[in-house]
């Protein structure tokens, strides 16, 4: 089963992302609300996809991006 890891600042997104990742056959290991915590959450629980907010409360979701490169580097 492919794995999914909400990340939004809006909690009812989150809950309609998951409710439509959830039909479409992901489970949806968890959420994230800012960029650190879905940096944190990545790593930690490693999903297949991330559905990832560009607004984000610390950072864009580009930024988290960034940070996800450089990390594999």
């Amino acid at each position: 089963m492919r794995t999914a890891l909400v990340v939004d600042d809006h909690p009812s997104f989150r809950a309609s992302a998951r409710a439509v990742l959830e039909a479409a056959g992901f489970d949806v290991l968890g959420e994230a609300e800012s960029g650190a915590d879905a940096l944190a959450a990545i790593g930690r629980l490693d999903p297949d996809v991330v559905l990832l907010d560009v607004q984000l409360p610390d950072m864009t979701g580009f930024d988290v991006c960034a940070a996800l490169e450089t990390e594999d580097e």
